[in-house]
């Protein structure tokens, strides 16, 4: 049989055994399971002798995610610590010894004294296929949720998760805790932002950056360094972001990059869901830490300028008109030192489509209507839009006279910005502008607004008296007179059984 393997190399093994004599009966089974279990075509190409690329690719994502201190080697701490994982026991200084010496010997040398580098990684692999202990290899990619395919499990991908509606989904404290850990690991030159590079390799166990994120044109919808990298501020900011419009994409790629929880609880530990929001205009504090607010105006009305302000960018004096929806996130801290993530987004041209979109203003925490203070057919745009589309006036909103350095101009309309909010018994027109070192107060107000919903409705002169105060007096009569009666009628009980 031994020229039959050499030159057929798909063959898996070969055994000799007798029914009669009962010899090797358990293990021509144990082979044929093994052969199931444990099939080697998918990992490892016979006839070229190397291991097939996904497999490559996989032990590679593998070794990524050992690589707890991401310097490209796998420490003796390392090792143990990926021994223990696999295979439920850590491996003996010999035994350590012994695998780095067989990596130095099938790589003519290569020093392994310091750790063992990815190349050796997969030599090592390699060598657990060629030896017929393939099983091995499997143990490794099933404890990292491989399937038979070299795929990762799509219930590990995607776990389970549903967010109730009119709740949202946020990033847990684990989970800012792992995008934090994350970010300051591969921020190599300690410069405050993942330059190209670091992000390259941040993201090398996944399938790139999320869609949404080219979508949004990431990085320039958050806080960048004066260089053009995303700071951790923005990266937190964008990862609150994506978890409240695609928690299923954080989830993907929290179980991407290694996410590991303290419970068996996965990668959903690392989200929460919001308490739902349901009467917006109710006072008190709506129970979240991320809000989507929609920038709404007239073609340059200084929009886009807004957003670029909420980023700390230096304004620019030329006017480019949006077509595609813009996006801006970032951190805001309200009176009190509690922060809250703001999301800024301008509708360009899809602004009637989006606004006519039930799910889409489901999603809106706050409108922010904005008009060019010095431009007199600017807030006409409001008003028209306002008409055209009543149920906006379920949503709370803040108006703002935006280009306040420039000269005020009389509005064409038939009531004036001021008497306008005035007659939906809202408050005036904030004025400002980018130019300003105050617009930060704006965008505090709309995270103020957003968190308090009912400040950014039309008061209501006819408010509802509070009779909770009446009410609990009525309850404590009526329970005192009930005492009195049940006292009454025993003692009355009592007098005449002592009567007779």
């Amino acid at each position: 049989m031994l020229p039959v393997m050499a030159e057929f190399k798909e063959i898996d093994s070969c055994i000799r055994t007798s029914a009669r004599e009962h010899h090797n009966i358990n293990e021509v089974f144990f082979l044929c399971q093994k052969a199931v279990t444990h099939p080697i075509a998918p990992i490892y190409d016979s006839k070229e002798s190397n291991l097939k690329p996904a497999a490559v690719s996989a032990l590679q994502r593998i070794f990524y995610l050992c690589d707890k201190d991401q310097d490209g080697l796998l420490n003796d701490t390392e090792i143990n610590q990926f021994q223990l994982k696999c295979f439920d026991k850590p491996l003996s200084p010999d035994d350590l010894a012994s695998v780095k010496r067989s990596i130095q010997r099938w790589s003519n040398g290569a020093d392994s004294d310091k750790g063992i580098d990815v190349d050796g990684f997969i030599l090592l692999n390699k060598m657990f296929a060629e030896k017929g202990r393939h099983e091995t290899i499997w143990i490794i990619l099933r404890k990292f949720q491989y399937t038979d395919s070299l795929s990762l499990k799509d219930t590990f991908l995607h776990p389970k998760f549903d967010v109730t509606p009119f709740s949202s989904a946020e990033l847990s404290p684990a989970g800012y805790r792992f995008f934090v850990d994350l970010f300051l690991l591969h921020d190599k030159d300690n410069d405050g932002g993942l330059n190209d590079s670091e992000l390259a390799t941040l993201f090398a166990p996944t399938p790139g950056l999320p869609p949404s994120w080219i979508d949004s044109s990431f990085p320039s919808c958050t806080v960048r360094n004066e260089a053009g990298y995303i700071t951790l501020q923005g990266w937190l900011a964008q990862w609150s972001m994506t978890t409240f419009e695609e928690p299923k994409t954080t989830l993907e790629y929290l179980a991407y990059l290694g996410f590991e929880s303290s419970d068996r609880g996965g990668t959903t530990t690392a989200l929460k869901v919001t308490k739902a929001r349901k009467r917006r205009n109710k006072p008190g504090r709506v129970e979240r830490n991320v809000f989507l607010c929609y920038v709404i105006g007239a073609g340059g009305s200084g929009k886009s300028s807004l957003l670029s302000a909420f980023l700390n960018r230096p304004f620019a004096h030329t006017y480019h008109p949006t077509i595609k929806p813009q996006i801006a996130v970032n951190s805001v801290e309200l009176q009190g030192g509690k922060q809250c993530y703001l999301i800024l987004q301008e509708l360009g041209e899809l602004e009637p489509a989006i606004l006519e979109n039930q799910s889409k203003i489901d999603a809106c925490d706050l409108l922010c209507y904005t008009y060019d203070s010095s431009d007199p057919d600017s807030f006409g745009h409001i008003v028209e839009l306002r008409k055209r589309h009543p149920h906006l006036d379920g949503l709370p909103a803040v108006y703002a006279a935006l280009k306040a350095d420039q000269d005020r101009a009389v509005q064409r309309t038939e009531v004036q910005p001021d008497q306008y909010t005035e007659d939906l018994k809202m408050p005036k027109p904030l004025h400002v502008t980018v130019t300003w070192g105050s617009i930060s107060e704006f965008f505090v107000h709309l995270a103020e607004s957003a968190t308090f919903p009912s400040t950014a409705f039309p008061k209501n002169d006819d408010e509802p008296v509070d009779r909770t105060g009446l009410y609990m007096a009525i309850g404590g009569i009526v329970c005192v007179s009930a005492a009195l009666v049940v006292v009454w009628k025993r003692s009355s009980f009592l007098t005449s059984s002592t009567s007779s």
